[in-house]
Parts: structure tokens; sequence; C-alpha cells
């Protein structure tokens, strides 16, 4: 089977950012499947292709992924105006290698909904399959986040959604929130299946504190460490809110460390500068091979969003899945089923949100008890090799498309 593969943030191990789609991609590979991924550039990053970087395309393979990158460089510090002109661009492009190659399967992942696009002009105009992977339910979460406001664009989207999820054969949900949101929008009986992130537990396993080499941190030090984008949807202000009480504590022996970048890092960066908050230290995005050996050498795994409801059973955060991989107890400030598990399987502590007082508090319980910190670490290890394996995640998800695919192939011939 030859899958066409839609992601336009595709990253691989030597670039920064989550690999999912380049884990999945690899066990298609080598359960015999040829897979064509197409991609958009990403700002700062540069896949290791053939040709002239500033190509308006460029083709080549890695690690066996066939891949198609278009240069249409998108980075969180764009204006929502220029986003989604991006956004639409490789909607665009995309649906002409949708509409002109020779294939069996259209894989699309999300976000932006938009990916969606070329899967649906293939299905109306060549017949062909449409799997549709959703990482975030669009419009529900900048609706509820208050990003996109304007009911023109929001009925727009709401439209897109319904033609997505009816067009799509069938659909992979990343969250218990986004399963039951696809659900709630997709003709009866459309095939959906719950595939999360998972748990890299070969490249992210746990290190030792004193391996730690960070700038600003002591080897005295209880590190807390956040993964990932600086934006909106993260409300990494509640960090800094508890790295003020921290301070008024007299805690400096507790550093907050941020790995990433983001829209808002400037201002998340001034507002520490301003406050004297000498306990936060900011760090670039790392590749994925050099951000393991950080992570795993740290004390605790913060998992952050703001307290936005949608948010609550609606996200996969790869952070989290590679804090417990690496042996953290995970500090979570919001409810929801990551909370759930964090409480059940005893591996860190959920406190409730825009509470920079229990923040800090649980900061303090998890710095001034390593045997309670080892207790929860080993248990989110187990967590990890017990339920998120990505191995065992990439079977069931080959599986899943294989056992589809053929159920797909069976309807259309009874139909013809």
């Amino acid at each position: 089977m030859h899958i066409l593969y839609f992601h336009q943030y595709f990253t691989t191990p030597r670039t920064a950012g989550g690999t999912r789609s380049y884990e999945m991609a690899r066990q298609l590979i080598a359960r015999g499947h040829k897979v064509t991924m197409v991609c958009s550039k990403q700002a700062g990053d540069s896949l290791d292709l053939p040709g002239n970087p500033e190509a308006r395309m460029r083709e080549g393979v890695i690690d066996g992924i066939r891949v198609i990158q278009f240069n249409l460089e998108y980075s969180n510090y764009m204006s929502l105006p220029r986003r989604a002109f991006i956004f639409l661009r490789f909607a665009m492009c995309s649906s002409a290698i949708a509409l002109r190659m020779d294939y069996d399967l259209i894989f699309a992942t999300s976000t932006p909904l938009t990916a969606g696009i070329p899967g649906i002009f293939a299905r109306l105009l060549r017949g062909k399959p449409f799997i549709f992977e959703v990482r975030d339910l669009w419009p529900e979460l900048p609706r509820a986040m208050g990003v996109v406001k304007n009911p023109f664009v929001l009925a727009g989207l709401s439209a897109l959604e319904w033609m997505s999820y009816r067009a799509a054969s069938a659909c992979i949900a990343l969250a218990p929130g986004i399963q039951e949101g696809i659900a709630r929008n997709s003709p009866k009986n459309r095939a959906i299946s719950m595939i999360p992130n998972g748990c890299d537990l070969e490249m992210f396993h746990p290190g030792k504190r004193e391996d730690l080499d960070l700038p600003g941190c002591r080897p005295t030090d209880c590190v807390a460490v956040f993964t990932g984008a600086h934006g909106m949807a993260n409300g990494l202000d509640s960090v800094l809110d508890a790295a003020r009480v921290l301070l008024c504590r007299e805690r400096e022996d507790i550093v907050l460390v941020f790995i990433g970048d983001g829209k808002l890092k400037p201002k998340l960066v001034a507002r520490a500068e301003a406050e004297g908050l000498k306990n936060c230290r900011f760090i670039d995005p790392m590749p994925k091979n050099q951000l393991n050996r950080v992570v795993s050498c740290c004390d605790v795994g913060l998992m952050i969003l703001d307290d936005v409801p949608a948010f609550y059973y609606g996200t996969s955060p790869n952070k989290f899945f590679d804090y417990i991989s690496s042996g953290l107890p995970v500090l979570n400030n919001y409810p929801g089923w990551l909370a759930d598990l964090i409480n059940e399987h005893r591996c860190g502590i959920a406190i409730p949100p825009r509470n920079p007082e229990a923040f800090a508090d649980a900061l303090c319980t998890l710095a001034d008890n390593e045997a309670l910190r080892n207790e929860y670490g080993k248990n989110a290890r187990r967590l990890a090799e017990k339920e998120f394996s990505r191995d065992c995640l990439a079977t069931q998800f080959v599986d899943w498309l294989e056992e589809t695919y053929k159920n797909i192939e069976q309807c259309l011939r009874r139909n013809s």
C-alpha cells in the first residue's frame, strides 16, 4: 500500500518538535508499505533534503520516507492572518499532489484543520480513501480560547470540520475528548480509533541528576522543566506566578526551566526580567535527540496548559509522554484525562488551575522529598512502558490502518 501522508509540521528526531508522524511512517515502511510525506518548511529548522533550501519545493528520502517539502515557512510569531494564508497555501499545494499522484490511501493529520482539504478533494474527485487524524478539535479550541472571534471565520471552520469528517473514510483521535467530538460531527457508525501520543522509551529514559548541564542550574537545585511551545494555549504565566511565590518563600533552590519557543516567549522573558524572577531559565528549542538527554536529568516535568475546559479531555501533549518516559514526576495544572492518569498511577501531582500557591506548594513538596520524587518517577516510567510504548502504539496504528483499508476496499467492491 502506498500512503500519501500530509503533515504540515513534519519533524524528525534531528529537528525540534514532536515525531509522531515520523515514527508512524517508519512503522508503515517496516511493514512493507510505501510512504510519501508532504510537509512545509519550519522556521529555524530544516530537514536534510537535497537541493536549494530556498527552492519552491524540495524532495528526498529521509530514513526510508519519501519527503516532499514546500517552501512555505511557518512560525508561531506570525500574525493570525499570515498563518491562515500559509495554512491555505499548503492545503492548495497539497491538493495538487493529491489529485495527480498515484497512491492507494491519503492520510492527513491536523493541526491545522486545513490539513484535511487535500483528502476532501481526493475523496470527492478521485474516490480515494481518506483517513483523517485529529490532534485538536477545530473550531472548538480557537473558539474556547477566544483566538478566533469572527463569526464568519468560525462558520467557515465549522463547515470545513463538517466536510472533513464526512469525506473521511475513518478517523483517528489523539485524546478521549477528541474522539467524542469527532463522533458528534460524523456520520453514524464512522470508524473512529483513539491512538494517543506515545513514549519513545529508547530515546527518553531515566538519567542522572548530576549529569544535567544547563546554565544557571546548581547541582543542589531542584529543576522543574517545561518543554514545547510558548503560546497562548500553554498558559505559562501560571509558572511565572508560581516562581514569584517561590521567591517570596525564599526557595531559590527550585529552578524553573523553559525549553522551546513561541509567540509569547519574548513577553514571558520580559516579565521574568521585570519582576526579578531569577529562578526562571529560558532555553532555545533543541532537537529531540538532544532534548532527551536534558529532560532525563531534571527532577520534575511541568505539564502546563491554560485553564480552558476544551483542553481537559481534548489534548494529547508530547511533553507529558516524554516526561513519564524519562521517569520524571509530573506536575499538572489543569483537570482532565492526564490529571486522572497522574492521580490513578501516582506519578506526580495534579493541582487546580490558576492557583499559584498550590503550584508552589507542590513544587516544594517534590523538592523536599527525594523519596517521593523517586516513587513518582518509577511509577511514571512504569506507566510509560505498560500503556504508552510508541512501538506498541505504532503497531496498533498500522494494524488499524491495514484493517480499515481492507474494509474500505471491500465496501468499494460491493458498491461497484
